[in-house]
């Protein structure tokens, strides 16, 4: 039998909530939560689970297949101490501003609180809530799956995020138009377990300040802080008066959350990943990777490409944007905190302070990259000059930094290179100036202070042998819909140790084949869920 779990939900305790208490679809006002139940379903049973997760929450391999767990996490009722709620936030999607979105389809469990740390958990897909905007709250397996995944790569990759506790089918199928072209379709309905710190976002103190709600925006920053930020602001040396937080300490946080949003971003750079859907309601406060919908890894590096097909003709959300789509949401929430501080110059000066965290984690990441000891002048041109060669030439972005770590710098030889190009023409039309840029990179690297074998730890550590490829992620999903979670579990597992060559998983390490090039699911997703 499991051992209580221990809930301190501070978030419905000290915030105020809705006064309605019927669940229908509505414009909510003056509060920050709306306390709802999970939808029941049939049949819940867990597909997988993260057990370094389950063990930050306390929890054993044993508890996790506990039948009331299961339940609880299925969406079928509660365990003692929980409180179940959706939160009120709005969001600018697309650079437009969208109003009142909120949590449509995730609904909190609460906050559990285990060796002095505090974790929401929030299940995905387990039914409709006041926020959930012509939708049924529900999600399918396709994206649960990927969602699940791909937090636990994301964690293992060293990159700040929230993660996935648990990945449910329900037993009951869910209507989605994947395309949206008119054609919907039964598909394997899913839930998932998140968690994180916090999964506030951006939309909150939006949603708030358009509203013209500053008495509340004023507390809940001061709760925000409080909470979430307990271990940063007595540092500042500032007092922290929650319910009237001052000009100084408003200023000075959004500055802390200009510089975790930057960090983010730059791990995003350096390993290839593409959010696709950098809405202000897809931004934490925190500065975590949240709400994996239609994300990918570049494969062949292509700066324009997203893997969003809302997104295709636009490209807002593409790879290349994302530090200046990070940064026009960092000034959408400076605009929100402004209308608390109309005379403030501290907002501008954070924003300031992205762009040098921004650049100092990004050349620090490449240096790592490509084995440099430090960034120099001139650094930046040559690097620059290889992804130009390795756009036009088709070159996959992981393959080539994985096999550059192999060069002989003494005697630098294209063929290290070549299972890394996507097409012999690529190869043939561009080899020599690649083969060209090889001498002058290895030339630069002779000049640095770090032995070879130094340059490969370093090379090794910054580069990613493993990532979660669409394709890689579409092959679990199409085995799971048919009930064999095996590759789910094997992924799983590779990808726990995303920077060390695995016997017998080189299957996992290979470019996208070409029949996922264009394959739905394994190149470009829809927003469909």
């Amino acid at each position: 039998m499991m051992k209580p779990l221990v809930f301190d939900n501070r978030f419905i305790r000290e915030l105020p909530g809705d006064r309605i208490t019927d669940n229908y679809t509505r414009q909510v006002s003056d509060c920050l939560w709306s306390a709802v139940q999970p939808t029941p379903v049939k049949q819940p049973s867990l597909l997988a689970y993260s057990a370094e997760v389950a063990s930050l929450l306390g929890l054993s391999d044993e508890d996790m297949h506990d039948p009331d767990l299961v339940q609880t996490l299925g969406g079928n009722g509660a365990l003692p101490g929980m409180f179940t709620y959706a939160t009120r936030y709005g969001g600018h999607q697309f650079g437009n501003w969208a109003g009142q979105l909120g949590d449509g389809r995730a609904i909190y469990l609460g906050e559990l609180v285990h060796q002095q740390r505090r974790f929401e958990l929030q299940l995905k897909g387990a039914g409709e809530t006041p926020y959930s905007r012509r939708a049924d709250g529900r999600a399918v397996l396709r994206s649960s799956l990927r969602e699940f995944l791909c937090s636990e790569a994301m964690h293992h990759l060293g990159i700040p995020t929230t993660r996935a506790l648990s990945l449910v089918t329900t037993g009951e199928p869910v209507v989605r138009d994947m395309f949206y072209d008119g054609n919907p379709e039964f598909e394997p309905g899913a839930i998932v377990c998140r968690v994180a710190p916090s999964f506030i976002r951006f939309g909150h103190f939006e949603l708030l300040a358009s509203r013209n709600e500053s008495a509340l925006l004023k507390r809940f920053i001061g709760f925000t802080i409080d909470r979430d930020f307990a271990e940063w602001w007595p540092g500042t040396g500032l007092l922290l008066d929650v319910d009237n937080p001052g000009q100084g300490m408003i200023e000075a946080w959004f500055t802390e959350i200009c510089a975790r949003t930057a960090i983010m971003v730059a791990h995003w750079m350096r390993v290839g990943f593409v959010h696709g859907v950098m809405n202000t309601d897809n931004m934490s406060i925190l500065g975590l990777t949240i709400d994996y919908g239609p994300y990918g890894w570049i494969d062949n590096f292509d700066p324009s490409w997203t893997p969003n097909t809302t997104d295709a003709q636009g490209r807002r959300y593409c790879y290349g944007r994302q530090p200046d789509i990070a940064r026009w949401n960092l000034e959408r929430l400076a605009e929100a905190f402004a209308t608390l501080l109309p005379e403030s110059n501290g907002l501008s000066q954070g924003l300031s302070h992205f762009d040098t965290v921004y650049f100092d984690a990004l050349t620090s990441a490449l240096a790592g990259k490509f084995g440099l000891d430090s960034w120099q002048a001139g650094d930046g041109e040559a690097i620059n000059d290889i992804f130009e060669l390795m756009q036009r030439a088709e070159v996959d972005q992981t393959l080539f930094f994985t096999h550059l770590r192999q060069l002989d710098i003494s005697n630098p030889q294209l063929s290290v290179l070549q299972q890394a190009f996507y097409t012999e023409q690529g190869l043939q039309q561009f080899g020599d100036d690649i083969q060209a840029w090889l001498q002058r990179y290895s030339l630069r690297v002779q000049q640095s202070t770090l032995s070879a074998e130094q340059r490969q730890q370093r090379m090794s550590a910054s580069n990613p042998v493993y990532v979660l490829r669409n394709y890689l992620a579409q092959e679990a999903i199409d085995l799971a819909a048919q009930g064999d979670n095996s590759r789910l579990l094997t992924l799983l597992q590779v990808l726990r140790q995303p920077y060390t060559e695995q016997a017998g998983m080189q299957q996992f390490a290979q470019k996208r084949p070409d029949w996922a090039r264009n394959k739905a699911g394994c190149s470009m997703l829809s927003c469909s869920s």
